[in-house]
């Protein structure tokens, strides 16, 4: 299975409001998938906690790409944001959940790289 199939949701499981945005394609074919602490989701995993966060926050369409192996923090787009990245405090109380937006998918991944360096 190559890395497309692994972590890019199929079309007919992927929400309607989403479409990746082309620079998460482009990492993913790439290959870079662990930026620790931060590592893309596989699709079948991004689906499970999709459904769980659904749960938790009703309020919000959410679809993660990406998480945080140190805390709760998950890199997620939201239904109505086009490609903002929200990070969302997983299990924190349903309207303290939200931790940052970037403005972009790159604006994500340049902090996630920078948070790579200092990784330790």
């Amino acid at each position: 299975m190559t890395n497309e199939e692994s972590y890019l949701v199929t079309a007919g499981k992927l929400p309607d409001w989403l479409v990746y945005p082309h620079g998460y394609t482009r990492v993913v074919r790439q290959g870079i998938l662990d930026l620790m602490p931060w590592h893309l989701m596989e699709a079948r995993a991004a689906r499970e906690k999709a459904r769980a966060l659904a749960g938790r926050y009703p309020s919000r369409e959410l679809f993660p790409f990406a998480y945080r192996q140190d805390n709760d923090g998950i890199a997620c787009w939201s239904k109505g944001h086009g490609e903002q990245v929200l990070i969302i405090h997983d299990f924190a109380s349903a309207g303290f959940e939200l931790e940052s937006v970037f403005p972009t998918f790159w604006d994500w991944f340049r902090a996630a790289v920078e948070e790579t360096i200092q990784w330790d």
